[in-house]
């Protein structure tokens, strides 16, 4: 027993000599064995990446503060009642190439006058998108009438809008404007379509009309503020978009525009004009000088009557093809 407890005190006192040994031994370092250094580089090297997270995580939290305090002054500032505008897309930029397929059938029926017809080669002339046909004679009592006649035309031709004018004992002119089933999506019926009254005709030959524009020029169509109101105006105005708005880069159009195509809205009907845009230099300084400080441009712009002119006196809107269901009637034209 004295033997083994002497053993014990033995090792226990020989184990921190040992320690002592060891450490106290000098190491021998090569000339190529870095372990020294690379142990305390890597030991520098821990506590700099420390110190730069720490950095780091400082300045996110100041960043964060910093934003929720803007927040807070911007809230503060801007009103309850109000709302923030976000940032819209660009602009859609038209390459310049020909993508609106719109076709247009201009015709008009048998026994018209010769007035009417000045005026249909005259939007005819207006619109170079279009496609004529020979006259309709068609009796009324057969299955569809004219409005059938016309949808079968425009499909054979390839139209998706008809713009026909008829004569009624060979003094009242009526226009109709509409779609037709070629430009009907598959499912869907073709339409809407309109009627009118067309009066106070005035053709380009007049020697008052003195404008002139280039053949094939795409016009500005300017609307009055009335067909942003009105239901009925509104579908108008699309249709007015369809048959006289020029498509864009179209094979007989000319890549200028030179005129302008009014549409205005008077004592329940629609006055239409065409006029010319005529730009002109001043003819002294003082001038130059005063237009510039009107308009922004040293170019004098002014309007000159092309024609033709007329009036449309809306008598009805059918919701299909020359036919349909009624949303619109005019209670000023039945009244009279």
């Amino acid at each position: 027993m004295a033997k083994n407890q002497k053993s014990k005190q033995l090792g226990q006192v020989s184990k921190p000599q040992a320690g002592k040994d060891k450490a106290s031994e000098p190491k021998i370092l090569l000339a190529d064995d870095d372990s020294v250094s690379d142990e305390s580089e890597d030991h520098n090297e821990g506590s700099v990446i420390d110190d730069v997270s720490i950095h780091d995580k400082d300045e996110d939290e100041s960043d964060n503060e910093k934003s929720v305090s803007d927040e807070e002054e911007l809230e503060s500032h801007v009103p309850s009642n109000t709302t923030l505008r976000v940032p819209t897309k660009e602009a859609f930029q038209s390459d310049g190439k020909y993508h609106n397929k719109q076709r247009c059938l201009i015709i008009c029926s048998r026994g018209i006058t010769s007035r009417v017809r000045h005026l249909l080669e005259d939007l005819r002339t207006l619109i170079p998108h279009h496609k004529k046909d020979s006259k309709i004679d068609i009796n009324k009592n057969e299955k569809g009438g004219i409005g059938s006649a016309v949808n079968d035309i425009a499909e054979m031709r390839g139209c998706n809008s008809v713009l026909f004018l008829e004569c009624r004992k060979k003094q009242d002119a009526y226009l109709w404007l509409g779609h037709t089933k070629s430009a009907s999506v598959s499912g869907l019926t073709s339409g809407p379509s309109a009627k009118f009254l067309v009066e106070n005709i005035h053709t380009m030959d007049e020697l008052r009309l003195t404008g002139n524009c280039m053949r094939g020029s795409r016009p500005i169509l300017a609307f009055d503020p009335a067909f942003d109101e009105k239901e009925e105006l509104k579908l108008l105005k699309c249709l007015f978009l369809d048959v006289f708005g020029t498509p864009r880069g179209h094979p007989k159009s000319k890549p200028f525009v030179d005129r302008v195509m009014g549409f205005y809205h008077a004592d329940g009907k629609i006055w239409v004009r065409n006029y010319q845009i005529i730009q002109e230099h001043a003819s002294n300084a003082k001038e130059a000088h005063q237009e510039k400080k009107l308009t922004g441009s040293d170019m004098k712009t002014s309007l000159v009557e092309i024609g033709p002119r007329f009036v449309l006196n809306p008598i009805r809107i059918f919701r299909g093809s020359f036919g349909g269901q009624t949303p619109f009637s005019s209670q000023l034209y039945l009244c009279h």
